[in-house]
């Protein structure tokens, strides 16, 4: 499914760093609909992924509790 991500309001993730660096961009006013979009904050014409709510916390509790590869 395709969404209008236009008027989307993007934050940096509180782990990026100011140099520009890699970090991503997450949109929390969609977060209400149920919808986490993210994207790489270095492309920010880029496309950009959308996750369920409830996909999206069980992946940055996985990364919390070290269980994904870091490199």
């Amino acid at each position: 499914m395709i969404h209008d991500l236009t008027g989307a309001d993007w934050r940096s993730s509180t782990y990026s760093q100011s140099n520009g660096g890699e970090c991503i961009e997450w949109a929390p006013d969609y977060a209400v609909r149920g919808l986490v979009p993210v994207r790489d904050s270095k492309d920010p014409a880029g496309p950009a992924l959308a996750f369920s709510a409830a996909s999206w916390v069980s992946f940055v509790d996985a990364v919390k509790r070290g269980e994904l590869p870091t490199a």
